[in-house]
């Protein structure tokens, strides 16, 4: 079975808190994207899954050059685990593909969640 989720919102870039000395933002805005995740994503499976290709899409409002290392999905990864939708987001429960795109008008992550 897959699983897709489509987040109306892309997190920020890791570059926002590389080094920065103030933590609590950090905290609270991760705590806002897995209330996100929590909230967005349904249905969720009746245990949370493992052995899963987790892909994460985000759909950029403009077509600025960017990184995938900054966009390494730690907010969703950690949202998806809180929600119990992944038992866990280590190397041994999941594999990370990560793609990027373009909408102007309707900025996104999309999640799919498959059978490796």
């Amino acid at each position: 079975m897959e699983y897709k989720y489509i987040i109306p919102n892309i997190p920020p870039s890791n570059n926002k808190f590389i080094g920065r000395s103030n933590k609590w933002e950090y905290q609270k805005i991760k705590k806002e994207w897995a209330n996100l995740i929590w909230l967005t994503c349904r249905p969720k499976p009746k245990q949370p899954l493992t052995g899963v290709t987790v892909s994460l899409k985000y759909y950029f409002k403009d077509k600025i050059r960017r990184d995938p290392d900054n966009f390494s999905g730690k907010m969703i990864l950690d949202g998806l685990v809180k929600a119990r939708i992944l038992q866990d987001d280590s190397f041994d429960c999941i594999t990370l593909k990560l793609d990027a795109g373009y909408d102007k008008n309707n900025p996104r992550t999309e999640i799919t969640i498959g059978r490796k």
